[in-house]
Protein backbone atom coordinates (compact mmCIF):
# COMPACT_ATOMS: atom_id res chain seq x y z
CA UNK A 1 0.00 0.00 0.00
CA UNK A 2 2.93 2.75 1.09
CA UNK A 3 4.62 1.39 -1.94
CA UNK A 4 1.65 1.80 -4.57
CA UNK A 5 1.20 5.57 -3.05
CA UNK A 6 4.99 6.38 -3.00
CA UNK A 7 5.25 5.41 -6.98
CA UNK A 8 1.64 6.71 -7.40
CA UNK A 9 3.06 10.17 -6.05
CA UNK A 10 6.24 10.13 -7.88
CA UNK A 11 4.45 9.89 -11.06
CA UNK A 12 1.95 12.26 -10.38
CA UNK A 13 5.52 14.94 -10.14
CA UNK A 14 7.48 13.51 -12.46
CA UNK A 15 4.12 13.61 -14.53
CA UNK A 16 3.73 17.06 -13.76
CA UNK A 17 7.40 18.11 -14.34
CA UNK A 18 7.48 16.55 -18.08
CA UNK A 19 4.01 18.85 -18.42
CA UNK A 20 6.11 21.61 -17.60
CA UNK A 21 9.06 21.07 -19.60
CA UNK A 22 6.94 20.40 -22.55
CA UNK A 23 5.22 23.95 -22.52
CA UNK A 24 8.28 25.61 -22.05
CA UNK A 25 9.69 23.40 -25.16
CA UNK A 26 6.74 24.52 -26.84
CA UNK A 27 7.07 28.69 -25.86
CA UNK A 28 10.68 28.97 -27.03
CA UNK A 29 10.83 29.66 -30.27
CA UNK A 30 8.16 31.71 -30.01
CA UNK A 31 9.96 33.34 -27.43
CA UNK A 32 13.23 33.74 -29.63
CA UNK A 33 10.71 35.47 -32.21
CA UNK A 34 9.88 37.57 -29.55
CA UNK A 35 13.33 38.44 -28.54
CA UNK A 36 14.16 39.78 -31.80
CA UNK A 37 13.96 43.50 -31.78
CA UNK A 38 11.56 44.91 -34.44
CA UNK A 39 13.01 45.98 -37.73
CA UNK A 40 16.86 45.46 -36.11
CA UNK A 41 19.64 43.23 -37.36
CA UNK A 42 20.97 40.89 -35.67
CA UNK A 43 24.36 38.44 -35.71
CA UNK A 44 23.31 34.83 -37.14
CA UNK A 45 25.79 31.98 -35.66
CA UNK A 46 28.31 31.55 -38.53
CA UNK A 47 27.88 28.03 -40.12
CA UNK A 48 30.23 25.55 -38.91
CA UNK A 49 33.09 24.58 -41.11
CA UNK A 50 32.12 27.43 -43.66
CA UNK A 51 35.47 28.68 -45.91
CA UNK A 52 36.40 31.56 -46.85
CA UNK A 53 33.86 31.52 -49.43
CA UNK A 54 29.94 32.67 -50.09
CA UNK A 55 26.73 31.18 -49.08
CA UNK A 56 24.54 30.78 -51.53
CA UNK A 57 22.22 27.83 -49.87
CA UNK A 58 19.65 29.23 -47.47
CA UNK A 59 16.04 28.52 -46.79
CA UNK A 60 13.30 28.69 -44.31
CA UNK A 61 10.29 26.54 -43.47
CA UNK A 62 7.04 28.11 -44.60
CA UNK A 63 5.27 26.07 -41.68
CA UNK A 64 7.92 27.72 -38.85
CA UNK A 65 10.05 30.64 -38.92
CA UNK A 66 12.79 29.20 -36.51
CA UNK A 67 13.42 25.87 -39.12
CA UNK A 68 16.58 26.91 -41.13
CA UNK A 69 18.18 24.83 -43.99
CA UNK A 70 21.56 25.96 -45.18
CA UNK A 71 24.42 24.60 -47.16
CA UNK A 72 28.36 24.97 -46.20
CA UNK A 73 31.41 24.97 -48.73
CA UNK A 74 32.40 21.67 -47.63
CA UNK A 75 29.30 20.23 -48.68
CA UNK A 76 27.73 19.40 -45.86
CA UNK A 77 24.03 20.29 -45.20
CA UNK A 78 23.22 21.65 -41.63
CA UNK A 79 19.51 22.24 -39.78
CA UNK A 80 18.54 24.69 -37.28
CA UNK A 81 15.61 24.45 -34.85
CA UNK A 82 15.88 27.77 -33.28
CA UNK A 83 16.62 30.26 -35.71
CA UNK A 84 20.33 29.60 -36.34
CA UNK A 85 20.77 29.74 -32.40
CA UNK A 86 22.88 26.30 -33.07
CA UNK A 87 22.91 24.10 -36.02
CA UNK A 88 22.78 20.35 -37.05
CA UNK A 89 24.81 18.27 -39.17
CA UNK A 90 22.17 16.55 -41.11
CA UNK A 91 24.14 15.13 -44.47
CA UNK A 92 27.59 15.55 -44.67
CA UNK A 93 29.20 15.28 -48.96
CA UNK A 94 31.37 17.02 -50.28
CA UNK A 95 29.98 18.74 -53.48
CA UNK A 96 29.23 22.37 -52.75
CA UNK A 97 25.35 23.48 -52.18
CA UNK A 98 24.36 25.64 -54.80
CA UNK A 99 20.11 26.19 -53.52
CA UNK A 100 18.23 24.42 -51.15
CA UNK A 101 14.36 24.73 -51.57
CA UNK A 102 11.15 23.66 -49.50
CA UNK A 103 8.02 23.04 -50.90
CA UNK A 104 5.47 25.93 -50.44
CA UNK A 105 2.22 22.87 -51.57
CA UNK A 106 4.34 19.28 -49.85
CA UNK A 107 4.79 19.14 -46.34
CA UNK A 108 8.42 18.20 -45.30
CA UNK A 109 9.49 18.15 -48.89
CA UNK A 110 13.02 19.61 -49.33
CA UNK A 111 15.07 19.84 -52.09
CA UNK A 112 18.89 20.74 -52.03
CA UNK A 113 20.76 21.54 -55.60
CA UNK A 114 24.62 21.03 -55.27
CA UNK A 115 27.61 21.67 -58.19
CA UNK A 116 28.18 18.94 -60.10
CA UNK A 117 26.44 16.21 -58.35
CA UNK A 118 22.72 16.06 -58.66
CA UNK A 119 20.23 17.00 -55.45
CA UNK A 120 19.55 15.84 -52.52
CA UNK A 121 15.82 15.52 -51.29
CA UNK A 122 14.08 15.03 -47.25
CA UNK A 123 10.89 14.09 -47.01
CA UNK A 124 10.93 15.56 -43.49
CA UNK A 125 11.79 18.69 -42.95
CA UNK A 126 15.29 18.44 -43.73
CA UNK A 127 15.98 16.17 -40.70
CA UNK A 128 17.45 13.48 -42.79
CA UNK A 129 18.65 13.28 -46.88
CA UNK A 130 18.91 10.81 -49.77
CA UNK A 131 20.09 11.67 -53.65
CA UNK A 132 17.36 12.54 -55.69
CA UNK A 133 17.31 9.78 -58.61
CA UNK A 134 17.67 11.07 -62.17
CA UNK A 135 19.92 14.05 -61.79
CA UNK A 136 23.56 12.57 -60.97
CA UNK A 137 26.04 14.26 -62.15
CA UNK A 138 24.19 17.82 -62.83
CA UNK A 139 24.69 20.79 -61.74
CA UNK A 140 21.06 21.76 -60.10
CA UNK A 141 20.79 25.85 -59.77
CA UNK A 142 17.49 26.48 -58.89
CA UNK A 143 13.83 24.14 -58.10
CA UNK A 144 10.41 25.59 -59.02
CA UNK A 145 7.10 24.00 -57.10
CA UNK A 146 3.76 23.56 -58.61
CA UNK A 147 1.08 21.75 -57.06
CA UNK A 148 1.92 18.87 -58.59
CA UNK A 149 4.86 19.52 -59.95
CA UNK A 150 8.95 20.48 -59.03
CA UNK A 151 11.05 21.68 -61.57
CA UNK A 152 15.01 22.13 -61.86
CA UNK A 153 16.97 24.52 -63.25
CA UNK A 154 20.51 22.50 -64.15
CA UNK A 155 23.57 22.98 -66.45
CA UNK A 156 21.94 20.31 -68.63
CA UNK A 157 18.38 22.14 -69.21
CA UNK A 158 15.01 21.60 -67.38
CA UNK A 159 14.47 18.56 -65.20
CA UNK A 160 10.69 18.02 -63.86
CA UNK A 161 9.64 15.50 -60.82
CA UNK A 162 6.10 14.62 -59.10
CA UNK A 163 7.55 13.98 -56.19
CA UNK A 164 11.00 15.32 -55.89
CA UNK A 165 12.75 12.19 -55.45
CA UNK A 166 12.55 10.62 -59.51
CA UNK A 167 13.41 13.05 -61.94
CA UNK A 168 13.27 13.24 -66.21
CA UNK A 169 14.61 15.56 -68.56
CA UNK A 170 11.96 18.40 -69.95
CA UNK A 171 14.10 20.53 -72.32
CA UNK A 172 16.24 23.22 -73.41
CA UNK A 173 19.23 20.42 -72.94
CA UNK A 174 21.24 22.54 -74.65
CA UNK A 175 21.11 25.45 -72.43
CA UNK A 176 22.20 26.23 -68.75
CA UNK A 177 19.12 27.06 -66.44
CA UNK A 178 19.61 29.23 -63.39
CA UNK A 179 16.68 30.74 -63.38
CA UNK A 180 12.94 29.20 -63.00
CA UNK A 181 9.58 30.11 -61.67
CA UNK A 182 6.13 28.77 -61.85
CA UNK A 183 3.53 31.15 -63.35
CA UNK A 184 0.55 28.59 -63.63
CA UNK A 185 0.58 26.22 -60.31
CA UNK A 186 -2.42 24.35 -62.02
CA UNK A 187 -2.85 22.84 -64.89
CA UNK A 188 -1.79 23.37 -67.44
CA UNK A 189 1.37 24.45 -66.07
CA UNK A 190 3.06 27.50 -66.85
CA UNK A 191 6.78 27.41 -66.37
CA UNK A 192 9.63 30.47 -66.98
CA UNK A 193 13.12 29.27 -67.47
CA UNK A 194 16.10 31.76 -67.77
CA UNK A 195 19.86 30.86 -68.67
CA UNK A 196 23.10 32.00 -67.42
CA UNK A 197 24.92 31.50 -70.99
CA UNK A 198 25.71 34.73 -72.30
CA UNK A 199 24.05 35.92 -75.55
CA UNK A 200 26.30 37.20 -77.83
CA UNK A 201 23.93 39.05 -79.73
CA UNK A 202 20.09 38.80 -79.78
CA UNK A 203 17.61 38.49 -77.13
CA UNK A 204 17.51 37.95 -73.71
CA UNK A 205 18.08 33.88 -73.31
CA UNK A 206 14.44 33.79 -71.98
CA UNK A 207 12.17 30.75 -72.39
CA UNK A 208 8.47 29.77 -71.29
CA UNK A 209 6.51 26.26 -71.41
CA UNK A 210 2.22 26.52 -70.73
CA UNK A 211 2.21 22.52 -70.60
CA UNK A 212 4.13 21.71 -67.35
CA UNK A 213 7.56 21.53 -69.45
CA UNK A 214 6.46 18.81 -71.83
CA UNK A 215 7.65 21.52 -74.88
CA UNK A 216 9.58 24.99 -74.61
CA UNK A 217 9.39 28.45 -76.55
CA UNK A 218 11.26 31.62 -76.83
CA UNK A 219 10.80 34.67 -74.79
CA UNK A 220 11.48 37.73 -76.64
CA UNK A 221 11.21 40.62 -73.93
CA UNK A 222 13.06 43.77 -74.68
CA UNK A 223 14.99 43.56 -71.64
CA UNK A 224 17.91 44.51 -71.41
CA UNK A 225 21.20 42.06 -69.74
CA UNK A 226 22.83 39.78 -71.44
CA UNK A 227 21.87 36.89 -69.29
CA UNK A 228 19.40 35.67 -66.46
CA UNK A 229 19.99 35.28 -62.82
CA UNK A 230 16.60 35.32 -61.00
CA UNK A 231 13.10 34.46 -61.64
CA UNK A 232 10.04 35.07 -59.22
CA UNK A 233 6.48 34.62 -59.72
CA UNK A 234 4.19 35.90 -57.04
CA UNK A 235 0.68 35.21 -55.96
CA UNK A 236 -2.71 36.20 -57.92
CA UNK A 237 -4.00 39.24 -57.19
CA UNK A 238 -7.36 39.81 -56.00
CA UNK A 239 -8.63 40.16 -59.27
CA UNK A 240 -7.55 38.28 -62.94
CA UNK A 241 -5.95 34.88 -63.40
CA UNK A 242 -2.27 36.31 -64.11
CA UNK A 243 0.81 35.99 -61.11
CA UNK A 244 2.97 38.70 -61.45
CA UNK A 245 6.24 37.75 -62.58
CA UNK A 246 9.97 39.74 -61.87
CA UNK A 247 13.02 38.83 -63.56
CA UNK A 248 16.62 40.19 -62.56
CA UNK A 249 18.83 40.27 -65.10
CA UNK A 250 22.60 41.08 -64.46
CA UNK A 251 21.76 44.77 -65.05
CA UNK A 252 18.60 45.16 -63.57
CA UNK A 253 15.12 44.45 -62.62
CA UNK A 254 11.95 43.68 -64.25
CA UNK A 255 7.99 43.11 -63.93
CA UNK A 256 5.53 41.63 -66.06
CA UNK A 257 1.62 41.16 -65.19
CA UNK A 258 0.76 39.95 -68.76
CA UNK A 259 2.68 36.15 -68.50
CA UNK A 260 5.60 37.75 -69.66
CA UNK A 261 4.33 39.17 -73.09
CA UNK A 262 5.93 42.78 -71.69
CA UNK A 263 7.96 44.00 -68.94
CA UNK A 264 8.61 47.48 -67.40
CA UNK A 265 11.93 48.42 -65.86
CA UNK A 266 11.46 48.67 -62.02
CA UNK A 267 15.46 49.12 -61.67
CA UNK A 268 16.74 52.95 -62.71
CA UNK A 269 16.83 56.24 -62.03
CA UNK A 270 15.93 56.89 -58.56
CA UNK A 271 13.88 53.59 -57.54
CA UNK A 272 16.80 50.76 -57.52
CA UNK A 273 20.19 50.73 -59.07
CA UNK A 274 20.80 49.56 -62.16
CA UNK A 275 22.81 45.71 -60.77
CA UNK A 276 22.44 42.02 -60.82
CA UNK A 277 19.22 40.93 -58.53
CA UNK A 278 19.94 37.50 -57.64
CA UNK A 279 17.47 37.07 -54.87
CA UNK A 280 13.24 37.88 -55.26
CA UNK A 281 10.72 36.75 -52.27
CA UNK A 282 7.03 37.44 -52.38
CA UNK A 283 5.69 38.23 -48.95
CA UNK A 284 3.17 35.19 -47.72
CA UNK A 285 0.00 36.15 -50.22
CA UNK A 286 0.54 39.81 -51.31
CA UNK A 287 0.96 39.77 -54.87
CA UNK A 288 2.66 43.46 -54.26
CA UNK A 289 4.65 43.09 -51.90
CA UNK A 290 8.11 41.42 -51.97
CA UNK A 291 12.22 41.85 -51.76
CA UNK A 292 14.83 41.98 -53.62
CA UNK A 293 18.66 41.56 -53.11
CA UNK A 294 21.80 42.12 -54.97
CA UNK A 295 25.05 40.64 -54.36
CA UNK A 296 26.50 43.70 -56.20
CA UNK A 297 28.48 41.76 -58.81
CA UNK A 298 31.37 42.23 -56.53
CA UNK A 299 30.92 45.84 -56.38
CA UNK A 300 29.26 48.11 -53.59
CA UNK A 301 25.78 48.16 -55.53
CA UNK A 302 24.59 45.23 -53.60
CA UNK A 303 21.94 45.64 -51.08
CA UNK A 304 18.37 44.60 -50.37
CA UNK A 305 15.38 46.60 -50.68
CA UNK A 306 11.02 45.82 -49.87
CA UNK A 307 8.38 47.20 -52.03
CA UNK A 308 4.81 47.32 -50.66
CA UNK A 309 3.26 48.72 -53.64
CA UNK A 310 3.88 46.24 -56.71
CA UNK A 311 7.82 48.03 -57.29
CA UNK A 312 6.13 51.53 -57.59
CA UNK A 313 8.51 52.33 -54.81
CA UNK A 314 11.14 50.59 -52.61
CA UNK A 315 12.77 50.94 -48.86
CA UNK A 316 16.54 50.16 -48.63
CA UNK A 317 16.04 47.44 -45.33
CA UNK A 318 20.05 48.54 -44.73
CA UNK A 319 21.99 45.04 -44.47
CA UNK A 320 24.85 45.09 -42.50
CA UNK A 321 26.75 44.17 -45.45
CA UNK A 322 26.26 45.11 -48.95
CA UNK A 323 27.02 42.03 -50.72
CA UNK A 324 23.79 39.75 -50.28
CA UNK A 325 24.11 36.54 -51.69
CA UNK A 326 21.08 34.26 -49.97
CA UNK A 327 18.19 35.43 -48.77
CA UNK A 328 15.19 33.30 -46.63
CA UNK A 329 11.67 35.05 -46.04
CA UNK A 330 9.23 33.49 -43.46
CA UNK A 331 5.66 33.10 -44.53
CA UNK A 332 4.37 35.43 -41.54
CA UNK A 333 2.29 39.27 -42.35
CA UNK A 334 5.38 40.60 -40.16
CA UNK A 335 8.41 37.99 -41.90
CA UNK A 336 11.29 37.61 -40.44
CA UNK A 337 14.38 37.75 -42.99
CA UNK A 338 17.68 35.52 -43.03
CA UNK A 339 20.38 36.60 -45.18
CA UNK A 340 23.50 36.10 -45.95
CA UNK A 341 26.21 38.41 -47.00
CA UNK A 342 29.53 38.14 -48.48
CA UNK A 343 32.78 40.76 -47.72
CA UNK A 344 34.62 40.61 -51.26
CA UNK A 345 37.35 42.50 -49.42
CA UNK A 346 38.27 39.49 -47.06
CA UNK A 347 36.22 36.91 -48.72
CA UNK A 348 34.33 36.59 -45.23
CA UNK A 349 30.75 34.99 -45.28
CA UNK A 350 28.20 36.72 -42.75
CA UNK A 351 24.45 35.37 -41.60
CA UNK A 352 21.93 37.49 -39.79
CA UNK A 353 18.49 37.86 -39.29
CA UNK A 354 15.69 40.82 -39.23
CA UNK A 355 12.10 41.18 -37.92
CA UNK A 356 10.93 43.36 -40.26
CA UNK A 357 7.37 45.02 -38.63
CA UNK A 358 7.84 48.57 -41.05
CA UNK A 359 9.84 50.22 -38.96
CA UNK A 360 12.98 52.02 -39.89
CA UNK A 361 15.75 49.28 -40.43
CA UNK A 362 18.41 49.84 -37.38
CA UNK A 363 22.23 48.73 -37.98
CA UNK A 364 23.56 45.89 -35.53
CA UNK A 365 24.42 45.99 -32.09
CA UNK A 366 28.23 45.87 -33.36
CA UNK A 367 30.08 47.32 -36.29
CA UNK A 368 31.81 44.10 -36.16
CA UNK A 369 30.56 40.97 -38.39
CA UNK A 370 30.42 37.73 -37.23
CA UNK A 371 33.90 35.58 -38.35
CA UNK A 372 33.04 32.53 -40.66
CA UNK A 373 35.40 30.66 -38.04
CA UNK A 374 33.11 31.06 -35.59
CA UNK A 375 35.09 33.24 -32.89
CA UNK A 376 32.58 35.20 -30.66
CA UNK A 377 32.12 39.31 -31.57
CA UNK A 378 34.10 40.91 -29.18
CA UNK A 379 32.52 43.45 -26.59
CA UNK A 380 33.73 47.07 -25.32
CA UNK A 381 35.87 45.99 -22.10
CA UNK A 382 33.75 47.75 -19.96
CA UNK A 383 31.17 45.38 -20.56
CA UNK A 384 30.61 43.12 -17.99
CA UNK A 385 29.51 39.50 -18.66
CA UNK A 386 26.08 39.56 -16.61
CA UNK A 387 25.40 42.91 -18.67
CA UNK A 388 26.28 41.28 -22.14
CA UNK A 389 23.59 38.59 -21.07
CA UNK A 390 20.94 41.15 -20.43
CA UNK A 391 21.67 42.96 -23.77
CA UNK A 392 21.48 39.52 -25.70
CA UNK A 393 18.53 38.73 -27.49
CA UNK A 394 18.69 35.37 -26.38
CA UNK A 395 17.84 36.41 -22.24
CA UNK A 396 14.35 34.46 -22.87
CA UNK A 397 16.29 31.53 -23.61
CA UNK A 398 18.54 31.90 -21.12
CA UNK A 399 15.20 32.85 -18.54
CA UNK A 400 13.83 29.40 -19.95
CA UNK A 401 16.39 27.27 -19.10
CA UNK A 402 16.78 28.92 -15.39
CA UNK A 403 12.82 28.66 -15.23
CA UNK A 404 13.14 24.20 -16.33
CA UNK A 405 15.87 23.79 -14.22
CA UNK A 406 14.20 25.23 -11.07
CA UNK A 407 10.94 22.95 -11.99
CA UNK A 408 12.81 20.06 -12.06
CA UNK A 409 15.07 20.63 -8.95
CA UNK A 410 11.82 21.34 -7.30
CA UNK A 411 10.48 17.90 -8.20
CA UNK A 412 13.51 16.42 -7.17
CA UNK A 413 13.55 18.05 -4.01
CA UNK A 414 10.07 16.79 -3.58
CA UNK A 415 10.82 13.29 -3.78
CA UNK A 416 13.72 13.35 -1.66
CA UNK A 417 11.72 15.44 1.15
CA UNK A 418 8.89 12.47 0.48
CA UNK A 419 11.00 9.29 1.27
CA UNK A 420 11.70 10.89 4.56
CA UNK A 421 8.44 11.04 6.03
Amino acid sequence: MIIGRFVSLLGQRLAATGAALWVIAIASPTAFADALPDSTWVAVKPLPHQARSAVFALAVDPANNQSMVAGNSEGSLLRSANGGTTWTTVHSGRANLTTVGYSPFTSGLVLAGTLGSGALVSRDGGATWSAAQGLEGRSVRVFAFALTLVAAGTDRGVYVSSDGVTWGQSGLSDRSIDALAVEAIHAPIRLVAGSDSQASSGPLPLYQSVDGGLSWTTLNPPLSGSIVVKLAAGPLPPTGSVRPLLVGTNTGLFASVDNGLTFAPLSGGALLPATDYTQVNFITDHFDHFYVASDGGGSRSGGLWRSNDAGRSFTSLRPPEASVTALAVSSDEQPILYIATFQPSTHMPSLWTFHDTGGTPQGPATAESPAASGSRTAHPGGDSIFSQILASPQLPYVGLGLAALAVLLTAVVAHLRSRHR
